[in-house]
């Protein structure tokens, strides 16, 4: 991927990690999801403060590329203070929808951290195949 698009990624998610909000933990993350189609989808942590309802950024990120019609996607940059690593929540989701794309952790100076796979967030990854009915021997 060409740098110019992880950049316009990281300047997307930057943007949108000003939107958060988090008034209980002050923990600011953005997320920026390229689709397939190269449509960029933002997203933002949205906090409860019945911590449970939260919905992180990356998980909104990839709802509002469903919610545009978007089915598959190729890398996500999420940004946070220290270029932290989603949740396991996050790890399931972008795993079970996104596949094994690319995910490009950010400090909120926009300096790439990390570059990691879906796959090696989440390793033996329980997902939609493990849902089909086997036949009983």
């Amino acid at each position: 991927m060409k740098n110019t698009i992880i950049d316009l990624l990281i300047e997307r998610a930057i943007k949108a990690r000003i939107n958060s909000h988090s008034p209980y933990s002050k923990f600011k993350v953005g997320a920026a999801l390229l689709g397939e189609s190269g449509k960029i989808f933002v997203g933002t942590n949205v906090e409860s403060s019945s911590y449970g309802l939260t919905v992180c950024a990356e998980r909104n990120a990839i709802a509002a590329g469903i919610v545009a019609g978007e089915k598959k996607f190729n890398s996500l940059v999420v940004i946070s203070a220290d270029g932290v690593s989603p949740c396991g929540a996050c790890r399931q989701v972008i795993y079970d929808v996104c596949g094994n794309i690319d995910v490009i952790l950010v400090n909120k100076k926009g300096k790439i951290v990390n570059t990691v796979t879906a796959k090696e967030l989440l390793p033996f990854a329980f997902s939609g195949k493990n849902l089909k009915p086997k036949k009983e021997l």
